[in-house]
């Protein structure tokens, strides 16, 4: 916990990132979104405005993280982000940032930005598959201030029981150990729509959660008849939230009849890919419907 009169804390939904920890926060929203806000840690300032956010994100209870950088320590990442002056604020959902705010915001500007723009930001993390929790770090008895009451009830993660390893891991961007344990659940109970959806997640993030977009794409674009260029760029696309286009791309490729002889490793990668966007979500049904015209 920070002193008296410094600045807020982090712990709950909100860390502070580095150079060094940068990219496994990026990755991270690639599993549930990030509000990331680039700062000066000890400029007095923007206490405030840390403390409204981190108020906001915790009462979205594990919807969201906000992750804090300190700009003056590390230009780099400003620089990458293109700020032009702190307070700069951005959603990040499937690695992509989304500008929010720029400069010191008003009381209307933070009940915005409360009331409509991370609502809006969670239901197009929802929309794109990024459906995971946010994990609760540190002390559970300290507030959006950064100070403690005892006499205050612990917040609790919203993670599934029994959820908890797989949870972990993936939070750690162990994504291949989270999502064997994930398949341990789905295998324990087949109607476990969140473990199935966290598995397809994690198995999506291991193959190329860190690959360079441009290369994939540029690959695929090359190599039309190549199956694994294929699969790669579907990813690339599952993971930046474009789903419909991954459902098309992998559709039309065994579409092909020179390509009929990958149905099965393509099936098995739409199967898993519609376990990431809601059951009823109607890019999901169309696809099916599709590839059962496609398979028979």
């Amino acid at each position: 916990m920070g002193e008296d009169g410094g600045a807020p804390a982090a712990g709950g939904y909100v860390i502070d990132v580095t150079e060094a920890s940068f990219e496994a926060m990026v990755n991270s929203s690639n599993t549930f979104p990030v509000l990331l806000l680039v700062w000066m840690q000890d400029d007095q300032r923007f206490f405030d405005v840390a403390r409204a956010l981190a108020r906001m994100v915790t009462a979205l209870n594990g919807g969201m993280q906000l992750a804090r950088i300190d700009g003056a320590s590390n230009p780099q990442i400003v620089q990458a982000l293109r700020v032009q002056g702190v307070p700069a604020l951005f959603a990040l959902v499937g690695g992509r940032p989304i500008p929010l705010l720029q400069g010191m915001p008003s009381e209307a500007e933070l009940t915005q930005l409360e009331e409509t723009l991370l609502p809006q930001v969670v239901a197009m993390a929802q929309q794109s598959g990024v459906t995971g929790t946010a994990p609760f770090v540190g002390d559970a008895s300290a507030d959006a201030s950064g100070a403690t009451d005892e006499a205050a009830e612990p917040a609790e993660p919203a993670i599934p029981a029994g959820h908890e390893t797989a949870h972990a891991l993936a939070a750690a961007g162990q994504y291949d150990q989270a999502a064997a344990e994930y398949a341990k659940l789905v295998e324990r109970d087949p109607h476990d729509a969140e473990a199935a959806r966290q598995r397809a997640l994690c198995l999506l993030l291991a193959r190329n959660g860190q690959s360079d977009v441009r290369v994939v794409r540029a690959a695929a674009a090359e190599r039309v008849d190549d199956v694994q260029a294929q699969l790669d760029v579907a990813d690339v696309d599952m993971i930046g939230g474009q789903i419909s286009d991954a459902f098309g791309r992998l559709l039309d490729f065994i579409a092909v009849p020179a390509h009929r002889e990958h149905l099965a490793v393509v099936r098995e990668r739409l199967v898993e890919y519609f376990a990431i966007p809601e059951a009823s979500d109607p890019r999901v049904k169309a696809a099916r419907q599709r590839l059962m015209t496609l398979m028979y």
